[in-house]
């Protein structure tokens, strides 16, 4: 018989004795959120899951379960034959699906008469969203954040990077969000779903000390389309922070280089310059177009940082304290991110 997990805390995931965690739920469920590190093995696709319920609703619902107990039978079966194939006798899955229900129950009941030892985490997919909601929209957060902060184009993401190689502790919201947080920024493949990003902020958290101080970029409270959560959100507005500068020429050249994949596509870059047509009229966006055409991509950054970034970063951070320090960037090559995460350390260390 399966044994049930009860999830108390996030950092619990870590200490299970499982080899694998196996999310039953269908494919659309999977890629809203799902458990860290979890594998997709579905015991009722989207389809299927739609035509149960609609029969147990409008039909009778032994009719749907009699139907649901075959296919997750197929489903099962199509599972051990393909992706579970290889595992041995020795091999501890931990499994669950939404309410830690019929779907996951079936499942670690077949996985369980082959003769593995199977969990099954009590509660499913609901019980361990609640320890997320928990940590990010009722639950301060414990952690002394510093806030990077600073203009578009000054390298504060790689300051980051460089930070957390220096042995710092960092949360790199960007990087979960996929977007780097400015109009122009999102990447091709788009940016995972709120729930998602909630889960990817949430098991960072977990694995941070509280009793070091944890470096985060400045944002917004969106970063494209996600909201960064309220208690994370209030945690940052009221965070110390360090203001990042550095020269507009360098600004351009780095832009040009952290923006290469817009840049490399023509049609997409035409397509975001089209966006700001709400904030500078159609002339000016036409012209910074005609640019892009042209190649020269370093104008069009220096114009972009000029009247469009800096004059909305100065709307949008206005804060309610001074900068524990201004961190004055002569160029933002490997060399000066480097020495400005060696100030950046020397100026928490003194603030204490």
């Amino acid at each position: 018989m399966a044994k049930k997990e009860k999830l108390t805390c996030l950092r619990d995931l870590s200490s299970l004795p499982y080899d694998e965690i196996i999310d039953v739920r269908a494919p659309s469920e999977f890629a809203e959120d799902h458990v860290p590190a979890a594998i997709s093995l579905p015991v009722l696709s989207d389809a299927e899951r739609a035509k149960v319920g609609t029969i147990y609703v409008q039909q009778d619902p032994f009719l749907a379960r009699k139907l649901g107990a075959a296919l997750v039978a197929q489903n099962a079966a199509k599972h051990l034959q393909g992706p579970l194939s290889d595992r041995t006798g020795g091999w501890r899955p931990l499994v669950y699906c939404w309410r830690g229900g019929q779907r996951s129950g079936s499942f670690a009941s077949i996985l369980d008469q082959i003769g593995w030892r199977v969990g099954l985490i009590e509660g499913g997919y609901k019980s361990y969203r609640r320890l997320v909601m928990k940590a990010l929209y009722e639950e301060a957060v414990p952690h002394r954040l510093i806030l990077i902060d600073g203009g578009t184009g000054t390298g504060k993401t790689r300051l980051l990077e460089q930070l957390q190689q220096n042995g710092a502790q960092v949360l790199d919201l960007e990087a979960m969000a996929e977007h780097r947080g400015s109009l122009l920024g999102g990447y091709a493949g788009g940016q995972p779903a709120q729930k998602g990003f909630e889960t990817r902020i949430a098991m960072a958290l977990s694995r941070l000390d509280p009793a070091r101080p944890v470096f985060v970029e400045a944002e917004s409270n969106k970063i494209g389309r996600l909201i960064i959560p309220p208690m994370l959100w209030k945690a940052m507005s009221g965070s110390d922070h360090l203001l990042i500068t550095a020269p507009i020429e360098a600004r351009a050249r780095f832009l040009t280089d952290a923006y290469h994949d817009v840049i490399d596509d023509p049609e997409a870059l035409r397509e975001r310059l089209g966006h700001l047509t709400r904030f500078h009229g159609a002339e000016a966006v036409e012209h910074w177009q005609q640019l892009a055409q042209a190649g020269s991509h370093r104008q069009l950054a220096r114009e972009l940082v000029e009247l469009h970034y800096d004059p909305s970063y100065r709307r949008s951070s206005r804060r309610a304290r001074a900068p524990l320090a201004e961190i004055a960037l002569t160029g933002l090559n490997t060399a000066d991110l480097q020495a400005a995460a060696a100030q950046i350390h020397e100026v928490v260390e003194q603030a204490g």
